[in-house]
């Protein structure tokens, strides 16, 4: 065993950290494409309205999670080196799958193939039918969604899996915190990068450019990652830091790299309170940050007439503000090692806390009437809330679980979760449009009153627009819809909180 026998423990740990915040990083960027190309560029196309983006992102969500049922199992299968890097690969072939799409539908629809990304846009300009466009682009997009999502789904439970083996309960939470920041970065760097790639090169090019940085990634992880105790970075006594809870643990790694005892299966882990309690949580509350995720771009557009370069400042504000969520790390350590608290009792107090900030997302849409920087400060606040509820609720596996139980017991949650958040992510497409059509006044006067074509009709995308810049008065009944949603998003977090203390009312470590 490769060893160093130096006094003063190292800190490598941190460094495989960052790869994993890195990994992160790029998962939530790769996600973002698409919110942050569809209104400007996808939809003018295809001809999308809001339900077939919803239908889109919806089936994206429970493709993940499924995937996630599946993804755990397979990280603890394949262990983490190996498995993190089947993820990642997959996830970035699938995210540069999206940018041959609009190829793929002229083939289709024209027979035109073999032709670069320009033409294809002249010759899907030409097929009269646009519910077969629709329909054959939205189909397309879904594939590519599904290898993301076949991907992505790896990423947690090796990543977390990763945390379990490189640092002690104590500091899970905060490492987790760290590496989870990844999200709210990626979803930071997004509107400030990916608008401009496709504004100077097509927004073909977005997809492929951001969808690369995973192949880059891989190199990195097959070049730092090994276990702990037999890393040559990591001397004994940072190792005996790491293994500090391994008396308390029900499995430690033996000193060959093996797992002691039996494996645990996916029947075994739903046998257990405490994975039904983490299902629940992820489930109530999953929905609510993809919703911000997807949604946000699309919300400043259609409420606030903004295009993908004019909201690029208020979502960089809106993400900077979400990474306050590394307190979510900090807090139950206080709470642990301040109050005495063990380490579920640190973290359950913890999220109580933060359950109550995304309450303000109830003034979100009637402050909105005042600045659109008031519905972007109050959804920062909300996304940082949920980032430090994520951080914790993660962590929880790692408390009460074996090690070699953690990836598919995460892969449980994040089915659990991929199932929220199509229900909101499908609801909320389907409300939009609802609410668009149903609600909207001109005038004072209902616009299926004034306008009964649009009974049976799309209402195309700049209509209201064109009705607005004619001096009509409009009401757009999509703001109503997005305040129904928003009012989800507030009590999700309590709602969760209260049940997964009834499930797992005190601290209980899960034995082979």
């Amino acid at each position: 065993m490769a060893q160093n026998t130096e006094t003063k423990a190292t800190n490598f740990r941190w460094s495989i950290c960052v790869l994993l915040f890195f990994a992160t990083t790029i998962n939530y960027l790769d996600r973002q494409v698409l919110s942050l190309t569809w209104k400007d560029y996808l939809q003018p196309e295809f001809h999308w309205d809001n339900n077939d983006y919803g239908n889109i992102t919806a089936l994206f969500s429970i493709f993940y999670a499924g995937s996630m049922l599946l993804a755990g199992k397979f990280i603890d299968w394949m262990d983490t080196k190996k498995g993190f890097l089947w993820a990642i690969f997959i996830w970035s072939i699938g995210a540069v799958l999206h940018a041959f799409c609009g190829i793929a539908t002229s083939g289709l629809l024209t027979g035109r193939w073999f032709v670069g990304f320009a033409e294809a846009k002249e010759a899907i300009a030409t097929v009269n039918n646009v519910s077969l466009v629709i329909s054959t682009s939205v189909t397309l997009f879904i594939f590519a969604r599904l290898v993301l999502a076949i991907g992505e789904a790896g990423n947690f439970p090796a990543a977390i899996k990763t945390t379990a083996e490189y640092f002690p309960k104590k500091d899970r939470a905060f490492a987790t915190s760290i590496f989870n920041a990844g999200a709210t970065v990626g979803a930071l760097a997004a509107p400030v990068s990916i608008p401009f790639i496709a504004k100077a090169l097509g927004w073909e090019m977005a997809f492929i450019i951001i969808g690369a940085l995973g192949f880059v990634w891989m190199g990195f992880w097959i070049f730092y990652y090994k276990k702990p105790h037999v890393h040559k970075k990591v001397n004994a006594s940072e190792l005996a830091y790491i293994q500090q809870d391994k008396d308390d643990e029900a499995d430690s790694l033996n000193l060959e790299g093996g797992d002691n005892g039996k494996k645990f299966t996916l029947k075994e882990c739903f046998k257990y309170r405490q994975t039904w309690a983490f299902a629940f949580g992820k489930f109530m509350t999953d929905g609510v940050w993809w919703f911000y995720l997807f949604w946000t771009p699309a919300y400043l557009s259609s409420v606030y007439g903004m295009d993908s370069t004019q909201s690029a400042l208020p979502l960089f504000v809106l993400y900077i503000i979400t990474l306050l969520a590394i307190i979510g790390g900090w807090l139950p350590r206080y709470f642990v090692d301040k109050l005495g608290l063990d380490p579920y009792a640190g973290r359950m107090r913890a999220m109580l806390i933060f359950a109550f900030f995304p309450l303000l997302a109830l003034l979100a849409q009637p402050g909105g009437n005042y600045s659109y920087w008031i519905p972007v400060i109050i959804i920062g606040v909300a996304g940082a809330a949920h980032q430090a509820w994520s951080a914790n609720i993660f962590s929880t596996v790692g408390d009460m679980f074996p090690k070699k139980a953690i990836a598919t017991v995460t892969g449980i949650g994040g089915m659990a979760g991929g199932i929220g958040s199509f229900l909101i992510n499908k609801s909320s497409g389907a409300l939009f449009d609802f609410s668009h059509k149903n609600w909207t006044t001109i005038d004072g006067v209902p616009l299926l009153e004034k306008y009964p074509k649009f009974n049976t009709e799309r209402i195309p995308e700049d209509f209201v627009n064109q009705l607005k810049a004619s001096g009509a008065i409009v009401s757009d009944g999509i703001s109503t819809g997005y305040m129904i949603i928003f009012s989800v998003c507030a009590v999700a977090y309590l709602v969760a909180w209260g049940v997964m203390k009834a499930l797992v009312p005190t601290y209980k470590v899960i034995k082979d």
